[in-house]
């Protein structure tokens, strides 16, 4: 049983003998050594950054869509595309047993109409959300800049609106001044209404910062000849933003049939194919990184196979198979990898935790919603790169050990 044992465990033995060995010091084998755990270590860090960025940005902006205007929104089928909505059908709409849903954070009402603000300096096309007491302001304190959210109790007309800061730029506003808005209806009269500004916010969605101002719900109930218990649309937020799919079919049970339900991110399909760009580029750079890898991985196995010749011919005079060689020298190759892997995780996950507390690297955020690079430190993503890796490795050293087999013992103990 013991020299069973032994057989079985001489691959992995004789591999950690000759990769500590101290003659890697002074031979070719050292240079080799440097430029594969080098290229380990530049494919954990690349593919590392790459992943980090990659699902930050998507769950960033997934998150800032959804945390401004619902992880899922609730409208009537008479809205279609339209940004003035219609009234919510109150018909097989259970809004009581959508609070009550255990993923369910909050449900907040609201209703919108198109008009246009203007003064001496300029105008700007808006979307007027109108927002009711149950507002979640809490939710939207991150966008704030300046002043507060909208403070809506209801009662009466709240004349106070936040706006974003490219329509207060356009229109040279700040807090507590005065805006007049345009709000126009098919065969009637313009209607004029005076805001104050309460508070300026900023999202980094251009879509959303270009257009919608938060207001009082009423005045967009008595623009649009709504009851005052009637609404245009709920939007519903969710604990976490990765609860949304798995929610929107019990939502879709709970609206009625006159209505229907939509993710954030359903409502910008432009940023929809933004966020699916993500996926290909994270997938095609960790494909050429581990190509690279690989080959060079590849190219230390055959190096270190030629160099240590006369070693693989004296196992094969003392006994040992082929395959025993072969797994040997993998065993090697993969226990030198390790020391790129250990430097390739620590040098990533240090510049991401740098990136992440610092937000060093900033971005244009018209051009990529947010204005630095998110990060998201997936410990399952961590593990998979380096694993996966390590694996690939591997099986790709399968078919270049072979050529072991090919060295004759006679020639290899002559070989210099």
């Amino acid at each position: 049983m013991k020299s069973k044992f032994i057989v079985l465990s001489f691959p992995l033995y004789f591999s950690k003998k000759i990769a500590f060995s101290k003659d890697n010091k002074n031979n070719l084998s050292r240079v080799i050594i440097f430029i594969g755990r080098l290229s380990v270590a530049l494919g954990i860090i690349v593919s590392l950054i790459t992943v980090s960025t990659g699902f930050g940005s998507k769950k960033a902006i997934k998150e800032r869509l959804a945390d401004f205007s619902g992880h899922i929104t609730v409208r009537s089928t008479r809205s279609n595309s339209s940004y003035n909505t219609s009234v919510l059908d109150n018909q097989g709409l259970d809004l009581k047993k959508i609070r009550e849903l255990p993923d369910v954070a909050s449900v907040q009402k609201y209703a919108t109409v198109t008009g246009i603000m203007r003064n001496e300096h300029n105008f700007a096309g808006i979307i007027f959300k109108g927002v009711g007491k149950d507002f979640d302001s809490l939710r939207f304190k991150k966008f704030l800049i300046a002043g507060t959210s909208p403070k809506v109790t209801e009662q009466g007309f709240y004349n106070g609106v936040t706006i974003s800061q490219k329509i207060a730029t356009d229109l040279h506003l700040k807090v507590k001044d005065s805006i007049v808005t345009v709000f126009s209806k098919a065969d009637q009269k313009p209607i004029y209404r005076k805001f104050e500004v309460v508070g300026i916010y900023r999202t980094d969605i251009k879509m959303i910062d270009d257009q919608f101002v938060l207001g009082g719900i009423n005045h967009v109930r008595k623009i649009q000849d709504m009851k005052p218990d009637e609404i245009g649309g709920l939007d519903i937020f969710f604990k976490n933003v990765d609860d949304t799919d798995r929610n929107l079919p019990e939502i879709e049970k709970l609206i009625g049939y006159k209505n229907y339900a939509e993710k954030a991110t359903e409502k910008f399909p432009q940023i929809t194919d933004w966020i699916s760009i993500f996926d290909t580029n994270i997938a095609l750079i960790i494909i050429i990184m581990l190509i690279v890898v690989v080959i060079n991985i590849i190219m230390v196995l055959l190096i270190l196979i030629i160099e240590r010749t006369n070693s693989i011919g004296l196992l094969k005079t003392l006994g040992a198979s082929n395959a025993q060689i072969r797994a040997t020298f993998i065993n090697y190759t993969l226990i030198i990898m390790i020391p790129g892997l250990l430097y390739g995780n620590a040098i990533g996950l240090g510049l991401i935790f740098i990136q992440k507390i610092f937000g060093i690297i900033k971005l244009n955020p018209e051009n990529y919603y947010v204005s630095t690079v998110p990060v998201d430190l997936n410990p399952i993503a961590i593990i998979s790169i380096s694993l996966g890796i390590l694996l690939i490795s591997g099986l790709a050293l399968i078919v270049p050990s072979y050529l072991i087999s090919k060295i004759s013992p006679v020639k290899a103990i002559k070989y210099n």
